[in-house]
C-alpha cells in the first residue's frame, strides 16, 4: 500500500479494478446481481454496494447449494429453507420464485462449467449505514457461482478431526435463520484451523451437542442408534435431513435400530461407534478423533459409508431432487 492516497475519478477505479487479479479468483465463475440488473463473469466486478445492510449489519439470508453433473441438488429444498429464513428479518425476495429458479440457472450457465457451488443472498438493500431497515428502497438478490471444491479424498478414507467449540451458540430464534451474520461461524472455523483440527462443534447451555462452524453432526450409538441434535436449537441442514430419510430403510434392515433427534452430550459422543459430519459440499465425512478421542475403532465406519452411497445415489437418481440445468 502505498503511503500517498490520492482521489480517483471513476474511470480510473474501473482501470484499476480490471486489473486487480488474485490467484483465488479463478475461482469466482459467475455472477447475477439485482444491483446491476445482469449477470458479470469478470471476478473484478462481482461487488456489493458497500451501503447494502448486508455489508455493514449482516442483515440478509443466505443459501448454498451445488451443481454436480449440470443439474443442481436440492433446489427445492434449499428455496423453502430461504423462504423460511426471510419470514425471521421479514425480508422479501425481490422476484418471483419462478424467477429466481431462473436466474439461478441462467447464471449457472454462465459459468459454463458442470459442477460449481451456488450462493444465494437475498439482502435488505442499499440505502444507509443506520441500523433502520426502513432505509432501504428495496431488497436485492445476488447469485453467485464458484468452483465446487471438495474434501480430498483421503478424508473420506481416513476420516476428519472435531474439537468441541468455545463459541457460544446462537439461541435458537437466530439460529433457525440461516442470516449473514456468520461472525460466530467464522471464529468456530478459525478455532478448527488454529487447533489443527477440521472441524469445531458448539455445546449449547444445556451441555448438549450443536452444529459445525458450517455442518451439522450426528452420532451412530454402539446400540446402531442414528441420533443428530435436536432441530429447535440448530440450523436444519438440508443434507443431514435428507440422509434421516434415506436412513430409513436401514431400520426396516436391522442396520440400524433407531433414527432421532435428540440432546447429545461430548460423552455420548465419544463413545459413540461412529460419529459423522453433513454438509452440502462434502455430503458427509467420517470423524475418527473427537477432543482427542479415538471413536470407535478409529477408521470409517460401516454407517458412514451407507449414507455417503445413498446420498450420492440418490443424486443420480432421485428427479424430484434435481433441476436439469439447460445447455
Amino acid at each position: 500500500m502505498s503511503d500517498s492516497i490520492c482521489s480517483l475519478s471513476f474511470d480510473e477505479v474501473v482501470d484499476r479494478l480490471l486489473k486487480l487479479k488474485e490467484p483465488y479468483q479463478a475461482n469466482y465463475l459467475a455472477m447475477y446481481s439485482s444491483w446491476y440488473g445482469g449477470i458479470v463473469t469478470d471476478p473484478a466486478l462481482m461487488m456489493v454496494p458497500i451501503d447494502d445492510h448486508l455489508v455493514h449489519r449482516g442483515d440478509g439470508i443466505f443459501e448454498a447449494f451445488k451443481c454436480v453433473n449440470r443439474k443442481v441438488y436440492a433446489l427445492a429444498r434449499h428455496l423453502d429453507r430461504m423462504e423460511r429464513s426471510l419470514q425471521g428479518p421479514q425480508l422479501s425476495l425481490p422476484v418471483s420464485r419462478e424467477t429466481l429458479e431462473k436466474t439461478i440457472l441462467a447464471a449457472i450457465r454462465a459459468a459454463n462449467v458442470s459442477d460449481c457451488l451456488v450462493r444465494l443472498f437475498v439482502s435488505r438493500g442499499p440505502g444507509g449505514f443506520s441500523t433502520s431497515p426502513y432505509e432501504c428502497p428495496a431488497s436485492q438478490l445476488y447469485v453467485v457461482v464458484t468452483t465446487l471444491q471438495m474434501p480430498r479424498p483421503e478424508k473420506y478414507e481416513n476420516g476428519v478431526t472435531l474439537m468441541t467449540s468455545r463459541i457460544p451458540t446462537k439461541s435458537g430464534y437466530f439460529a433457525n435463520i440461516k442470516s449473514c451474520n456468520y461472525l460466530p461461524n467464522v471464529l468456530m472455523k478459525k478455532e478448527a484451523e488454529d487447533a489443527g483440527v477440521d472441524f469445531t462443534v458448539s455445546v449449547d447451555a444445556h451441555g448438549a451437542l450443536g452444529e459445525g462452524s458450517t455442518e451439522n453432526v450426528g452420532i451412530v450409538t454402539k446400540n446402531r442408534e442414528f441420533l443428530v441434535p435436536r432441530f429447535d436449537r440448530i440450523l436444519r441442514g438440508t443434507t443431514v435431513s435428507r440422509l434421516l430419510e434415506l436412513a430409513n430403510p436401514l431400520v426396516a434392515s436391522g442396520d440400524l435400530t433407531r433414527i432421532a433427534e435428540t440432546d447429545i452430550t461430548p460423552q455420548q459422543a465419544y463413545d459413540a461407534a461412529e460419529i459423522m459430519m453433513f454438509g452440502t459440499t462434502f455430503d458427509v465425512l467420517p470423524v475418527v478423533r473427537y477432543d482427542g478421542h479415538v471413536i470407535g475403532d478409529g477408521r470409517p465406519g460401516p454407517v458412514f459409508r451407507r449414507l455417503l452411497a445413498l446420498i450420492q445415489e440418490d443424486m443420480l437418481h432421485c428427479d424430484e431432487m434435481l433441476t436439469p440445468v439447460e445447455e
